[in-house]
């Protein structure tokens, strides 16, 4: 939609209008809606003129963002956005890793751990130590140390040995304590405008020596002892807002990351919630918990997301909504009994475990109408 793309790049626009043999800025300055007026008559010579240039700057545009944090509600769809951005590269250019409170340096990087390996055998014959052999070298098991690559350096070292984008993508970013995990590599997501690590670390010495050993001393990813990203590496971040409290974030570290907010969009109209016959409109039930979450909390980080239940015929069933649905809310928003969710009337509250014992369906269907869920 080109209206869009010229709504949403100025900038982008104003690089083109430079760069454009003639330069019509003055003009479009004159225009009585600017910009506007020319996107109105695509046929005029302007617009011939300086798409082109826009268009070649909106897809470089596109891909400077080499670090983005997709954000939201639960549910709302941040791991699936990357999953449709990544469509069509190929598996061997995209690394995963999902933090969480016990991550740390050398389970994000890497570290020497353990490993089995075997030792040869050797025997004395005569004054001399030689191998010992049964047909073939005799050999036995014993515990050695390597160095371990984890997803970031995998995800390095493959952007260092292709021209292709390689993208290291982080589920559940704020689960984990990101200064203890990233370290030293924080000051590397400062990238220039060609997406470039503007200041390079040095590597410990482990580092160092694993990525002589496998790409050769001579190698860019640790050129004179430092790492660097390079311009094809590209991190992707999901985030839920309701973990915030978690692993909080700190401002040095959110203003090198661009954020993308995900929304609630309220789009599986066609899913029913179906208790014992009775069937429910599942957008209507998701409206209608979000506003009392809203009013209660005055957040959005609680909210139901499209994708919090995923059922895979679109029937959201009695035991869905119970052991996942309310038990979240339960659990997590009505637990001080906020939200004025769980009642079957304006005085007549309903507990969690009143939904599962005798009677309990029909709690649940009084539950739906004191929300005013539509039927389906």
């Amino acid at each position: 939609d080109v209206f869009k793309d010229f709504a949403l790049h100025s900038k982008t626009l104003s690089k083109a209008l430079r760069d454009d043999d003639n330069n019509y800025t003055d003009y479009i300055g004159s225009l009585d809606h600017g910009i506007f007026d020319i996107i109105s008559n695509k046929n005029s010579h302007i617009y011939s003129r300086i798409y082109p240039n826009l268009s070649k700057y909106i897809k470089k545009n596109m891909d400077k963002a080499h670090q983005i944090i997709y954000y939201g509600a639960p549910g709302t769809g941040k791991s699936y956005k990357i999953k449709e951005k990544l469509e069509g590269v190929s598996k061997e250019n995209i690394f995963r890793t999902t933090f969480h409170p016990d991550s740390d340096y050398s389970t994000f990087v890497g570290a020497y751990k353990p490993s089995r390996g075997r030792k040869p055998l050797y025997g004395l014959n005569g004054g001399l130590t030689v191998r010992l052999n049964d047909g073939e070298d005799l050999s036995e098991e014993m515990i050695t140390y390597k160095f371990i690559p984890q997803a970031f350096l995998n995800a390095y070292m493959r952007a260092y040995g292709t021209t292709d984008n390689v993208y290291l993508v982080i589920e559940e970013i704020n689960r984990g304590n990101c200064a203890q995990i990233f370290g030293d590599l924080f000051q590397l997501l400062d990238r220039d405008e060609n997406g470039v690590s503007e200041y390079c670390i040095k590597a410990d010495a482990d580092l160092r020596a694993y990525l002589e050993e496998e790409l050769g001393a001579d190698s860019d990813a640790i050129k004179d002892g430092e790492l660097c990203l390079p311009s094809n590496l590209y991190i992707y971040a999901t985030m839920n807002t309701s973990d915030q409290s978690l692993f909080p974030i700190d401002s040095a570290f959110k203003r090198r990351w661009d954020w993308e907010y995900e929304p609630i969009k309220y789009k599986n109209t066609n899913w029913i919630i179906d208790i014992n016959g009775n069937k429910y409109s599942w957008v209507s039930f998701q409206r209608e918990i979000n506003k009392r979450i809203y009013d209660a909390t005055s957040s959005e980080d609680k909210m139901l997301g499209d994708y919090f239940v995923n059922p895979s015929d679109g029937i959201v069933t009695e035991k869905i909504l119970l052991n996942k649905i309310l038990f979240y809310l339960w659990n997590d928003v009505c637990k001080d009994g906020e939200g004025d969710i769980f009642k079957t009337a304006d005085n007549e509250e309903v507990t969690f475990s009143d939904l599962h014992g005798d009677g309990g369906t029909d709690k649940l269907i009084a539950m739906m109408t004191y929300l005013k869920v539509e039927e389906a």
